[in-house]
């Protein structure tokens, strides 16, 4: 795959994937089954899972434990946090966010698949469409992750017959179609004997579709970023005093969407000032065109106040600055968040004072209902919250944009997360069943 940009064409080949299933379903064994088949598994690792699957009475390798990294984890049985993995084929590279699948670890895959392009959603045949497959759903819905896949799992079980695969497949289908989902793709699998994770199956020949891995090494999931308004949050300000160059002012920073070219007119916010882009650096050399997410510097014609926390836009397509914050939030900490708390507010690289309105409504993931009114938000909930920041912000809404339209809520005294939150409407933007 590549992306093109006015005639500069780049290679991405990178995916960001995330599993999510409910409890004993298996999905530790289909990420195992993955790296195992794919060859991306060290020989010291394998090792060392069939030592442990040894010392465990299994008669053969778990590979559910090339996920479960941590002690405490194969202690339990269960994996508690979201474990990163990185691997990669001839095709792709990957990195896959594995979420924990019980109720209260919500937020955890709230983290996994905030920064997601796919979501693998894992049932168990015989169980079906569980309250918590509806769950994960609509996590990926509320974050709008564009690919979701459903494995349906464990069908050497049910004899590897369609007639039990196709009813779950439907229902699922009917309800990510619900929340809005734009692309579900629905794949039979059998994670412990390696059925269509990436080999193809034999024993299901009525399936015509890819597997798990050359689905992942195939969808579509990059989008040319000339589509997107720029938008550049400034990290740094660089001033390098050298005798070469004694006026040299500079503002670097990832370009977080869309396309920046030298002669653009573009507004610093939340300023409001325009000013005409004179020059591009990156990686030490000037060029005329930079693209997200490339990493640049940008000169401008004017010598205007710019800092850190400001963000660059193009003057035509820039996005509104507020103080008032309307916002979907998942709440991550144990602390609760309530009506008059005073916290930060942290987006790109600009972090605010602000406190908190008004916690108007906790959502309820199973029927999509809303709670008005709740006494606040505990860990793992998800609600609508208004926030009032002391200084304005350059948000977009999160459906527009997943990165400029994030925020985090910090506590100001220790500095721990508190919430992740999506700035304009997402609380309403997942079609709810009537």
């Amino acid at each position: 795959m590549s992306t093109t940009v006015t005639g500069t064409t780049t290679a991405t080949s990178l995916l960001r994937f995330a599993t999510a299933g409910s409890v004993d379903d298996g999905k530790s064994t289909l990420v195992g089954r993955l790296l195992h088949d794919s060859r991306s598994v060290l020989a010291d690792q394998l090792r060392a899972v069939a030592d442990a699957s040894r010392d465990r009475g299994h008669g053969e390798v778990d590979l559910a434990l090339l996920t479960d990294g941590l002690r405490a984890e194969r202690e339990q049985g269960i994996t508690i946090d979201v474990a990163y993995r990185y691997f990669a084929t001839a095709r792709r590279r990957f990195v896959l966010a594995d979420t924990p699948g019980h109720v209260q670890y919500t937020r955890n895959m709230v983290t996994g698949a905030s920064t997601a392009e796919l979501a693998v959603v894992l049932v168990d045949v015989r169980k079906g469409v569980v309250e918590q497959t509806r769950r994960h759903a609509a996590v990926a819905a509320l974050l709008r992750v564009p690919h979701v896949v459903l494995a349906v799992n464990k069908m050497d079980l049910a004899g590897y017959a369609e007639s039990a695969f196709a009813p779950v497949a439907e229902e699922f289908a009917a309800y990510a179609a619900s929340l809005g989902v734009p692309d579900v793709t629905a794949i039979p699998v059998s994670a412990l004997a390696g059925d269509n994770v990436v080999t193809p199956s034999s024993r299901m020949d009525w399936y015509g579709g890819p597997t798990v891995l050359e689905h992942l090494e195939t969808v579509p999931v990059v989008a040319d970023p000339a589509t997107e308004p720029a938008r550049f949050p400034v990290q740094y300000v660089i001033r390098p005093r050298t005798a070469a160059h004694p006026d040299y002012r500079g503002y670097a920073g990832q370009i977080a969407a869309g396309v920046l070219r030298t002669g653009q007119e573009v507004t610093v916010l939340p300023s409001g000032r325009s000013t005409t882009i004179a020059g591009i650096d990156a990686l030490g050399h000037a060029v005329d065109v930079a693209w997200a997410p490339q990493s640049v510097t940008l000169r401008l014609t004017d010598d205007l106040d710019v800092s850190r926390g400001d963000l660059l836009a193009p003057t035509a397509a820039a996005p509104a600055v507020t103080r008032d914050v309307d916002a979907t939030v998942c709440h991550l900490a144990d602390r609760p968040l309530r009506t008059g708390d005073r916290v930060l507010v942290k987006h790109t690289t600009r972090t605010v004072k602000a406190v908190v309105k008004d916690v108007v409504s906790r959502l309820d993931l199973d029927g999509l209902g809303r709670h008005p009114a709740p006494d606040g938000l505990r860990a793992n909930d998800i609600g609508q919250v208004l926030l009032r920041t002391a200084e304005p912000l350059a948000l977009d809404p999160y459906a527009a944009s997943r990165r400029t339209g994030s925020f985090l809520i910090v506590d100001p005294d220790d500095g721990t997360t508190l919430t992740a939150g999506m700035a304009g409407g997402a609380f309403t933007a997942a079609a709810r069943p009537q």
